[in-house]
């Protein structure tokens, strides 16, 4: 019997490796988004979470046995936060209940959960590192824990299982996402080489010196997979991480040198890509008109917030995945090949210039 899947957010990061994952394992697979979407070997359904009638009316027909929710809308605060993202997963699973055929249904959401949400994040009393799933939520306001209830919720009530997945910072590909430190470095690489501008760590000493891990975007959607049709991972959370863990004072040499860039020193200072890259806008434009690139509008590329808040935390940040690896998941990415994976598809797809690496 082929199995079936809807992917929520196919157009970001973690929901275009999903999609392709299921794919080439010959599933019937479901691409929601707003935005277009074109996959091959995927079906697109065009939706807005938001809209409760008008999702329930386009999954009407819908019948996956497994749903993974990759999607979530960034608000101005956290209440809002939970408000919007919370009523976005009841709002798809209240839409796929009358179908009957979900089985289990898998949260991206991420370390956040321990390190608290973006307008207090890496603040107040954390858990110690390495992070572990059985430590408790945090005693703050976080829609993560809002998204989780109504998946909890949703799961009791109609009998499928579950799963919760947190990864650390993603390494992927996709235009246009929020949340793109990959993509975001890549681009300010290219404008340092272009215009000369010193290659310069952004963050913060804890992060330069401290040691750290990632997650490519491949290695999370097999662990997808693996924990939807893995009864023995059914109903838990997991972290997920490459498997190796490294200090920025390397891989920053390791990026540079990709590029053909000597890195900056470091002096402690704290100096934000968002206000590095301020004025990057109309230098992004021309140097796209001027290599062919496909994308000349550089928000739709790089995220220099997100980059920010994860380059810039006050302390050391480690995922430990002994649960998953205890259950019989044992895929492992090393996270420098995971960024020249993806700066090589950049440079493929004319997303960053060619005359590098």
């Amino acid at each position: 019997m082929t199995h079936s899947a809807l992917v929520v957010g196919a157009t970001g990061i973690v929901g275009q490796a999903t999609a392709r994952l299921l794919v080439e394992a010959d599933w019937s697979v479901l691409g929601l988004s707003r935005s277009p979407l074109v996959q091959a070997g995927v079906t697109r359904v065009t939706a807005n979470l938001h809209d409760a009638a008008a999702l329930a009316g386009v999954l009407a027909d819908a019948r996956p046995s497994r749903v993974f929710i990759t999607t979530w809308a960034r608000q101005d605060t956290e209440v809002e936060n939970i408000r919007v993202n919370s009523a976005m997963v009841r709002n798809l699973l209240d839409a796929l209940r009358p179908g009957g055929s979900v089985r289990h249904v898998a949260l991206v959401t991420g370390l956040k959960h321990y390190l608290g949400p973006f307008e207090s994040y890496g603040q107040g009393v954390l858990p110690q590192t390495p992070f572990r799933e059985d430590q408790g939520r945090l005693e703050i306001d976080n829609f993560y824990y809002a998204q989780e209830d109504e998946v909890f919720a949703a799961a009791a009530r109609d009998g499928f299982t579950w799963s919760v997945h947190r990864p650390h910072t993603v390494i992927g590909y996709a235009v246009g996402n929020a949340m793109n430190m990959g993509q975001t470095l890549a681009v300010y690489a290219s404008l340092c080489r272009e215009t000369g501008r010193p290659f310069r760590f952004p963050g913060s000493s804890a992060q330069w010196n401290g040691l750290t891990d990632m997650t490519a975007a491949d290695l999370l959607a097999r662990h997808l997979l693996w924990a939807s049709t893995t009864p023995a991972a059914a109903n838990q959370a997991f972290n997920v991480v490459n498997g190796d863990v490294f200090r920025w004072n390397w891989m920053w040499g390791r990026i540079a040198d990709w590029f053909g860039l000597e890195p900056a020193p470091f002096d402690g200072q704290i100096i934000p890509l968002e206000q590095q890259m301020a004025g990057d806008a109309k230098r992004w434009a021309s140097l796209a008109d001027r290599h062919g690139l496909i994308e000349r509008d550089i928000t739709r590329l790089a995220s220099p917030w997100h980059t920010d808040a994860d380059l810039g935390r006050p302390v050391e940040v480690i995922a430990d995945m002994t649960r998953s690896r205890r259950l019989g998941f044992a895929a492992y990415q090393p996270t420098e090949d995971a960024f020249i994976a993806l700066f090589e598809r950049l440079r493929e797809h004319r997303l960053i210039p060619g005359d590098i690496g």
